[in-house]
């Protein structure tokens, strides 16, 4: 019976080696597709298309060169980081104090509070009412009307408090007996245990407001105001790259090779910091999430 349940262990964990090598094939093939058609050069690409596999001797990084050297593109990477800098410093802003609020069990009205931040998760006010207000606070050709109307996440606000929960009040109490008041709690004691949490909302939040793509589209209209993925966006529905290239483009890379290149160098940011954060990421999300 022994070796029978180890057997069976055992072809489960083949099953399920294959399953996840299979995903990530089907993750790393496209993306190794984005890279070769990237760095491939133009005469390769008229006489052969895209090679599956990239000759080492035959690469150029003309594609990144047109595209990092232009200044619409310095523009849109300012812009970008603008973005994603102020929208996670007020999104962490508003989530930190919210989510240590609802952690509180002896907080009057919690359930009621928790139960009326679900309903706003659930139910969406949909895309007019959101436009609307935005045009009524005049906040067009703002980097606010990106930033303002998505920056509190009802997910990382429960994420982060099922953190807040499972944190010893022993520390609490100990604080409050020594006269430090709610907010000198948070800050001295909460936050210092909280970096896991922290960082991984953190995560979240620049992952969404670098990718943002969407909204700067409805209120951003200022060619000067516009981020990367919309820049990235421009690039790719565009049958011709004159708007975005200053000189003729055609005779040193192709249009394929500009368009993924401005996908890795959209990607690159998140991709680099990651593998910085990675180890905080997981602890962050499962303590935060499963609760005993």
């Amino acid at each position: 019976m022994l070796q029978s349940k180890t057997r069976d262990g055992r072809w489960f964990q083949i099953g399920v080696g294959i399953f996840l090598t299979t995903v990530l094939l089907i993750i790393l093939i496209p993306f190794w597709r984005v890279i070769v058609t990237a760095f491939v050069p133009l005469d390769t690409y008229i006489t052969e298309g895209v090679p599956f596999f990239l000759p080492l001797k035959k690469w150029t990084a003309e594609a990144f060169t047109q595209l990092m050297g232009h200044t619409q593109f310095t523009i849109a990477l300012r812009n970008s980081v603008i973005i994603t800098v102020l929208g996670v410093a007020i999104s962490m802003t508003l989530t930190i104090p919210l989510a240590y609020g609802l952690s509180a069990r002896n907080l009057p009205g919690r359930k009621l509070i928790v139960a009326i931040v679900l309903f706003t998760y659930l139910f969406n006010p949909g895309l007019i009412p959101v436009y609307l207000l935005v045009t009524s606070l005049k906040l067009q050709n703002n980097f606010l009307a990106v930033i303002l109307p998505p920056a509190l996440s009802v997910f990382n606000t429960l994420v982060m408090m099922g953190f807040f929960e499972g944190l010893p009040d022993d520390f609490k109490e100990a604080a409050r007996l020594d006269g430090a008041n709610e907010l000198q709690v948070l800050w001295h004691v909460i936050l210092p245990l909280s970096k896991p949490i922290l960082l991984t909302i953190g995560l979240f939040y620049a992952v969404f407001f670098w990718n943002e793509f969407f909204t700067p589209i409805l209120y951003l209209n200022d060619g000067n105001l516009i981020p990367l993925p919309v820049l990235l966006r421009n690039i790719l529905i565009s049958s011709s790259l004159n708007e975005f290239v200053e000189y003729n483009a055609f005779s040193t890379t192709s249009v394929e090779s500009l368009k993924a290149a401005g996908v890795l160098i959209t990607m690159l940011p998140m991709l680099l910091l990651y593998p910085w954060i990675q180890r905080y990421f997981t602890k962050g999300s499962l303590v935060g999430g499963v609760k005993e």
